[in-house]
């Protein structure tokens, strides 16, 4: 049975999308913010004060790193190939940390400048690290390239304030690596793209002393529950949907997708998307083919693993569902110069 969307708002992106990535929302309890990233700057809208746009100055090319912003909007953090920099509205520097090159080529300088390593091709396809805030704003986590010699990656929990590590734990991983953000400031989840059958996700807790780590084997976290007790994920091979718990990542259910989605036209299953909303804690919503120009998007029952029924949009969508909280999920458009926000019908 086919389960209507309700279109919320229609949002135009900041930036063009010639130069810049896709936008993306991030959110957490009490904010909601539009990002997008473009070479020069990245830029932030409040979707529920109605502020103004704030753009913050990069400090490279988007080629060369990720970026995430404060749950207030007023800091970037950018995860660079050499360093983490958080920056303010104008630009200013706040504060720095330095760590090994996420280069695939032995680095062994340390590059204080962007300019120094700019038309180096190693540095120019490396493996970008990432940085997330707690919802709270009060925690920043990291996924670094060491410098120590021992790990070769290090997840590591700051103080947003002024870049003081609070805690660290080596990954054991090799990759680019994607956050997921928990409702409770204490806990975070990490998926890191090792290759097609060796990606791995971390889930992590910070307990106000020592970051402890629970690796997850062979998993791509999707998305956690608005009460922060669950957590949605698939496997590298995009066959089966897992509930997990959040406390401890233990998996609770699954659902294949050759066993609940009738395949697309001229394939034999269906796969999960790699990312997904979950805008209650009854009802998730996930996609399948999402790399297609006619994507269809499912609703999951978490307390069973079972479809409840297709997505029914008033038009066409493109790409995958992503959270926007409030029990909401958007989609962005094909030509990415509009953000989609979505509710289910009733709801």
């Amino acid at each position: 049975m086919p389960v209507s969307a309700r279109l919320l708002a229609t949002i135009p992106t900041l930036l063009n999308p010639a130069s810049a990535d896709a936008p993306h929302v991030l959110w957490g309890p009490g904010h909601r913010l539009l990002v997008q990233r473009g070479d020069t700057e990245v830029s932030v809208r409040d979707l529920d004060r109605n502020g103004p746009e704030v753009r913050f100055p990069a400090p490279w090319p988007r080629r060369f790193g990720s970026v995430t912003v404060s749950p207030a909007g007023d800091v970037a953090v950018f995860a660079g190939v050499h360093a983490l920099r958080a920056v303010d509205g104008a630009g200013a520097v706040l504060w720095e940390f330095r760590h090994g090159c996420w280069s695939s080529a032995v680095c062994e300088e340390a590059h204080t400048s962007f300019v120094e390593y700019a038309d180096d091709h190693y540095h120019r396809h490396a493996d970008t690290g990432s940085a997330a805030f707690s919802p709270d704003g009060k925690l920043l986590w990291a996924h670094v390239r060491s410098d120590s010699g021992h790990d070769l990656e290090e997840w590591l929990v700051l103080d947003p304030a002024d870049g003081t590590v609070l805690g660290r734990a080596g990954t054991g991983t090799t990759g680019s690596s994607f956050p997921t953000p928990h409702p409770d400031p204490a806990y975070m989840g990490l998926t890191v793209g090792e290759g097609d059958e060796d990606s791995s996700a971390l889930w992590g807790h910070w307990d106000g002393r020592t970051l402890s780590v629970r690796r997850l084997d062979e998993q791509v976290l999707l998305a956690v529950s608005p009460s922060g007790r669950h957590f949605l994920a698939t496997d590298p091979g995009q066959w089966c949907l897992y509930l997990c718990q959040a406390e401890d990542g233990e998996e609770l259910r699954r659902l294949a997708a050759a066993d609940a989605v009738p395949p697309p036209p001229g394939d034999d299953h269906a796969r999960w998307d790699y990312e997904a909303a979950f805008p209650h804690d009854d009802a998730a919503v996930v996609g399948t083919e999402y790399d297609t120009g006619d994507p269809r998007h499912w609703l999951v029952d978490p307390a069973t693993m079972t479809l409840r029924g297709r997505i029914a949009y008033p038009f066409p969508v493109h790409g995958s569902a992503r959270g926007a909280g409030h029990g909401t999920w958007y989609t962005v458009s094909q030509d990415q110069t509009l953000v989609y926000l979505w509710r289910l019908d009733g709801c």
